[in-house]
């Protein structure tokens, strides 16, 4: 396994666009001993070997609770790297494929993870990007290997450069004024993780609610929830997180979660938090001079969607990115039919920089 979760490391050694993730991490999520997705998905791994070294990784993933979400009988394939080479890439998809078909399925698409919250969507433009931590990085030639097997596009995701105005629009300060008078809401700010922690799980709830009708979305489970509890809720910095409730209730209505971009410091931490990783991570994190911050997690309730919710969760945060020097967000993946979200950028300077996507073929 550890052969496995480190072979892009070496796949990728010396681009300098590439983002390696966490190799501890990425062991957690693909250990069904530790990852409380396996409660309903199963999955088995491949490596492709020649004259002894490996030259391809390719994971197969049936997730049982989106099959019955979406009605569907697929398989899923993911943690997908390789040589350009033909003959590796067919072993690894007929790997997974034969895989697949031995369990009945009827359909392959991916690359897609165990959950929403997994890397997800090969990339299809913006090969001259820096990825960032929430996304997949690869070659060129991995889109022409999946058209030459056959596969085509089941969907795509859209990223994009925000840049932070010199101050907030007007239109939109107008707007999320009007909304937090009309609906009764309020924003909340933390100062420790103690105070987040009872307001943490709610955050999931919401992001189940909001992320439901999202392509391949399966609902968060109890355990899945206290899984990403115990793992995110250490690494977040404060002050780039931000959550809406109503007053009435306290009820989390909406949230954003973004971060300082940890690209370059992933990228220094080698996949590795010892010895030194963590310092790397940590000064990206916490020291201002990072010009970028990641759009991770933004969720808003249905009954709330289209109301100027989300001009209320960024006129708090433009001054904060204002006050740590930021220029510019990472959208991180949009769904190109999520025409809702994309709106909500109509009023920035933007940047359309990549595109990725989910293939899908018959098996």
């Amino acid at each position: 396994m550890r052969k496995f979760v480190k072979f892009n490391l070496k796949l990728y050694k010396g681009n300098r666009y590439y983002v390696p993730g966490l190799i501890d991490d990425e062991l957690r999520t693909l250990d069904a001993k530790k990852n409380p997705a396996f409660k309903f998905c199963e999955a088995a791994y491949f490596l492709a070997y020649r004259d002894g070294e490996i030259v391809g990784r390719i994971a197969g993933i049936i997730n049982n609770k989106a099959n019955e979400t979406w009605n569907q009988n697929n398989a899923r394939f993911g943690f997908v790297d390789f040589i350009n080479d033909d003959e590796v890439v067919d072993a690894l998809f007929g790997a997974v494929i034969d895989w697949a078909k031995r369990r009945g399925k009827e359909m392959l698409q991916g690359p897609m993870g165990f959950t929403d919250l997994d890397h997800q969507g090969m990339l299809v433009e913006g090969f001259d990007q820096l990825g960032t931590m929430a996304t997949i990085y690869n070659y060129a030639y991995y889109p022409k290997q999946m058209e030459r097997m056959g596969f085509v596009k089941d969907q795509d995701w859209r990223e994009y450069k925000i840049f932070v105005p010199a101050q907030m629009p007007e239109k939109h300060m107008r707007i999320s004024e009007i909304v937090r008078k009309k609906y009764g809401l309020k924003i909340l700010k933390f100062k420790s993780q103690k105070e987040v922690l009872p307001y943490a799980h709610r955050i999931f709830e919401t992001l189940n609610q909001a992320y439901a009708p999202l392509y391949g979305f399966s609902e968060l489970s109890r355990e899945q929830i206290d899984y990403y509890v115990k793992v995110y809720i250490p690494m977040i910095r404060l002050d780039f997180v931000t959550v809406i409730v109503r007053k009435e209730d306290d009820k989390v209505v909406a949230f954003a979660i973004t971060m300082p971009n940890l690209s370059r410091g992933l990228q220094k931490a080698g996949g590795s938090l010892l010895p030194f990783g963590w310092a790397h991570l940590y000064k990206e994190l916490n020291f201002r001079g990072n010009k970028v911050v990641d759009l991770y997690l933004i969720g808003v309730i249905p009954e709330y969607q289209n109301k100027g919710v989300n001009a209320l969760l960024f006129d708090d945060l433009i001054p904060i990115f204002h006050r740590n020097g930021v220029e510019y967000a990472e959208s991180n993946p949009e769904l190109e039919t999520n025409t809702a979200v994309q709106m909500q950028w109509n009023y920035f300077e933007r940047e359309h920089h990549k595109t990725r996507r989910s293939y899908i073929k018959r098996i």
